[in-house]
């Protein structure tokens, strides 16, 4: 797998006029917003999609899952990208509001525990992690680390990543208040590089640099459902596809109803066969046979 270093977060908004696919007599720009997990990724997608399709327009903006619900409730983007689920409140208000949101798989993540490279532990379960992110556990000797203080980083609670974290590994309890929130993945990354005590959660695509290699100064956990089960990598497609990872998460994009003939463009780009290269080169792992399906489904 491979990462691509691009601006975080940054908004694209290009009309590019090279390349070899059909001329888009595209009247308005896609506006994308959403994800700061999926963001990078989404922008190198767009980028590769307009590259073939002269005419066409896309701005790329994150701000987190939350967000971009929001703005495709208020009809302020064209595809909400998203790293988690609806919840109900977001889904009755969408209805009355008139807005029909249909969900498209794009990626899939192996959301990543991550702590110093210095931090001698290999594995943990998901009950510690959980435990840690609530504050019950303080020191690192109880889940057999180092005689050192845990220093927490995690997203602020506009994140899809904030919230999965919270209901499928703790339990659906309140974070620490001890919690530093980060912006987005790279602050999560760079803190837990500087502190020795540090351990964050990121996704699996921003764990490499250029070369394709593990960040230099982090370490990736191997984690478990429980104390009797064996822990798995999250780098390795195999344990994501089987269920193995017990942290993994499709990655979505969600429009209002029926998506027009531009956004699905965009949208077959992506769930096709060129788009999931770029998937995968990124990092992040390709969707499955039953995504596919769903995703031709809401095409429709």
């Amino acid at each position: 797998m491979n990462f691509k270093k691009t601006l975080w977060a940054a908004t694209l908004a290009l009309g590019l006029a090279a390349g070899s696919g059909p001329v888009f007599a595209q009247k308005k720009m896609i506006q994308v917003k959403g994800s700061d997990t999926m963001v990078n990724l989404v922008q190198i997608l767009a980028e590769e999609f307009m590259s073939k399709n002269p005419g066409s327009a896309l701005a790329i903006m994150g701000g987190g899952s939350g967000t971009g619900i929001t703005a495709i409730i208020n009809g302020t983007c064209d595809i909400a990208t998203h790293s988690r689920e609806w919840k109900q409140k977001e889904l009755d208000l969408a209805w009355e509001k008139g807005v029909k949101p249909r969900f498209f798989v794009v990626a899939v993540d192996g959301l990543s525990i991550i702590v110093n490279e210095k931090n001698p532990l290999d594995k943990m379960t998901t009950p510690q992690v959980g435990s840690l992110y609530r504050g019950e556990i303080k020191n690192w000797k109880v889940v057999g680390g180092p005689d050192k203080a845990v220093s927490l980083y995690g997203r602020q609670s506009n994140s899809g990543t904030y919230t999965f974290l919270q209901e499928h590994v703790l339990g659906n309890k309140n974070y620490s208040l001890d919690v530093k929130e980060m912006n987005g993945n790279a602050q999560i990354i760079e803190s837990v590089i500087q502190d020795e005590g540090g351990i964050g959660y990121v996704g699996v695509g921003y764990l490499f640099d250029q070369n394709g290699k593990i960040r230099k100064g982090i370490k990736v956990l191997n984690i478990s459902k429980d104390a009797s089960s064996e822990a798995f990598s999250p780098l390795d497609k195999q344990n994501i596809d089987s269920g193995k990872y017990p942290i993994s998460r499709p990655l979505y994009e969600a429009t209002n109803g029926k998506p027009n003939a531009a956004v699905a463009g965009f949208l077959t780009f992506e769930t096709g066969p060129e788009g999931q290269k770029i998937v995968e080169r990124e990092g992040f792992f390709t969707i499955s046979e039953a995504h596919k399906a769903q995703n031709d489904k809401n095409l429709k």
